[in-house]
């Protein structure tokens, strides 16, 4: 797959498919020799085409990332250009455009960089906050609910990526569990966002309700949260009715903790939450 970079003005052409076909070795080598390659990367990340962006920009990134042939000093620089407004939030707040894939796929080398570090041990308290505040922002502000747009252009799924992003932060050792209540508020609001999520938001969803209980996050405050996503249902329809929107985040939240009461149940753990869990699906599943 070859593509054309604009870079102060000179054209420069970057044949991913050779890239990709190179050795172990060879390829640490060409990284070495072309230092700009990995900018020329991080400036196509969002780039419009999904064949470049997902299966040759993104995969060389996570090889790469795994055969740890990105500088470390770089692999930083990267987590905290991607956190930030051209990266994570460029375009914050459009309901429809091609930054989506600019924010989603942050999101996603973001996830990626978390998870190595684990054992690169790079990223500070500093770096993981900036993280996590990108991360609540976009889950928080993100209007483009488009999961596949079409063949050209392929995935953008940015409420899922930024979900995938959010539990990873939860799982890093770096992660503030002061944060742990905001998360909670914004993944409440998701369901709210006016459209009915098909392509397994929910699961993304959960595995940040996973990561909390793996961090021993309290039982009881997950109680309390699962009784205020119902609350504000009732209150909704009792206030304004069985409006549209009304009808898409009942659909959402049941098919949310569904998803939720059965990972508890295949884990047996937080019983209390499965037990509440289980009580609300039963009400709300039937509007009589």
């Amino acid at each position: 797959m070859t593509i054309t970079i604009v870079l102060g003005g000179i054209f420069l052409i970057t044949n991913y498919e050779q890239v990709l076909a190179l050795s172990y070795e060879e390829r640490g080598e060409y990284i070495q020799q072309h230092p700009h390659f990995l900018q020329e990367m991080l400036q196509n990340i969002g780039h419009p085409n999904g064949e470049t962006r997902d299966l040759y920009n993104y995969r060389l990134f996570v090889e790469l990332l795994s055969a740890d042939q990105i500088p470390h000093e770089v692999l930083k620089s990267f987590a905290h250009s991607l956190s930030g407004k051209a990266y994570l939030l460029a375009g914050i707040g459009e309901e429809e455009g091609d930054l989506v894939f600019t924010r989603s796929f942050s999101a996603l080398w973001l996830t990626a960089i978390l998870h190595a570090d684990r054992q690169l041990e790079l990223l500070d308290e500093e770096l993981v906050a900036a993280v996590t505040k990108g991360a609540l922002t976009l889950l928080a502000r993100e209007r483009d609910l488009r999961s596949f747009v079409n063949d050209e252009k392929g995935w953008a799924h940015s409420i899922a990526h930024v979900s995938d992003l959010l539990a990873a932060l939860i799982q890093h050792c770096h992660f503030d569990m002061k944060n742990s209540p905001y998360i909670l508020q914004e993944v409440k609001e998701a369901f709210w966002k006016g459209r009915v999520y098909t392509d397994d938001e929910e699961d993304r969803f959960v595995k940040i309700i996973e990561g909390l209980i793996q961090k021993g996050f309290e039982e009881d405050i997950l109680v309390e949260w699962v009784e205020q996503v119902f609350d504000k249902l009732e209150i909704y329809s009792y206030e304004l009715g069985f409006t549209q929107e009304w009808f898409r985040a009942r659909t959402n939240i049941l098919h949310f903790m569904q998803t939720l009461y059965f990972t508890l149940k295949f884990s047996s753990r937080y019983e209390k939450l499965r037990s509440i869990t289980s009580i609300f699906i039963q009400r709300w599943m039937k509007l009589s």
